[in-house]
């Protein structure tokens, strides 16, 4: 009989702290709560997954909590995890193919050299991320297909949904965040966030208290100034002034209200009517006018 404690490599050695119990619980629950709310578990024939690794806090909090659903029986997918190492200057390219044979994880790792284009198209002192975000989706798209995968599995959390909504709202003018479940343009790949409803926190409790070997998330340079980076002192800021702000603000995003916004294509203010109650004496006078 398996040990509840240590089911799957990825949590040997795992603290035996109540606390960590709780956060290990805390996590996996709300992955799970996440995955059957927004339908990531697709019907008919067994789907396969590409789980996104960047060798991050997030992507290593991912792979586990993945496993262990699958593990339990929970998750009835199969994971293929990918790193894509995109040519960044003093990346450590043998750490996640080490860590992840190790833990006999099922993976592939692609070397694309997407960094020298960003490098090129990008002038100095401009945001790098946008481009590079780009060439990044791309090429999992691409091996997602190789690989017979149905979805694309990334490591965003809570606070990266916050501050992507943030960041439409103040800079590009519309109220959007990262949706925890997409399609993409060719409607062939759905991109899925099962890590939606984890904090940040959590994820770096948890990937600490683990000893997974992170890699720093600074390999293409430090740019200060970041919009992100503004934003998420902004979010910090308000979180130290009034615990609590961030789970409030995410509870609104999935508590919307069409009729108490401005946006016509979403809600129909023309066709909104009163409710006229025929008997009511002074109907007759207001029709005739």
């Amino acid at each position: 009989m398996l040990d509840a404690d240590d089911i799957h490599p990825l949590f040997y050695g795992a603290p035996k702290t109540t606390e960590f119990k709780k956060l290990r619980k805390r996590i996996v629950q709300n992955a799970r709560e996440a995955i059957e709310t927004y339908g990531m578990i697709e019907t008919g024939p067994r789907p396969k997954w590409l789980v996104c690794l960047s060798g991050g806090k997030d992507s290593y909090t991912l792979l586990a909590v993945l496993h262990e659903l699958q593990w339990r029986g929970v998750l009835d997918v199969d994971l293929l995890a990918c790193n894509l190492d995109q040519g960044q200057p003093n990346f450590p390219a043998t750490v996640l193919p080490e860590f992840l044979a190790k833990m006999g994880v099922p993976h592939r790792i692609e070397y694309q050299d997407t960094y020298s284009i960003v490098v090129d198209k990008i002038p100095a002192g401009r945001t790098m991320c946008a481009l590079c975000s780009r060439l990044r989706r791309g090429n999992l798209y691409r091996i997602a297909r190789e690989e017979g995968c149905s979805a694309v599995i990334l490591g965003h959390h809570r606070d990266d949904i916050l501050e992507t909504f943030m960041m439409n709202m103040f800079h590009g003018g519309r109220l959007a965040a990262m949706p925890p479940k997409l399609l993409n343009e060719e409607g062939d790949l759905f991109v899925y966030r099962p890590l939606a409803h984890v904090t940040e926190a959590d994820c770096e409790k948890f990937s600490t208290s683990m000893g997974y070997p992170i890699i720093p998330c600074d390999l293409c340079g430090s740019q200060d100034g970041l919009q992100r980076q503004q934003i998420k002192a902004m979010l910090d800021q308000w979180e130290t002034n009034a615990p609590g702000r961030r789970q409030t603000m995410f509870r609104a995003l999935m508590n919307t209200r069409p009729s108490h916004l401005l946006d016509p294509t979403i809600f129909d203010f023309r066709g909104l009517n009163r409710s006229v109650n025929e008997e009511d004496p002074t109907y007759e006078n207001r029709t005739a006018d």
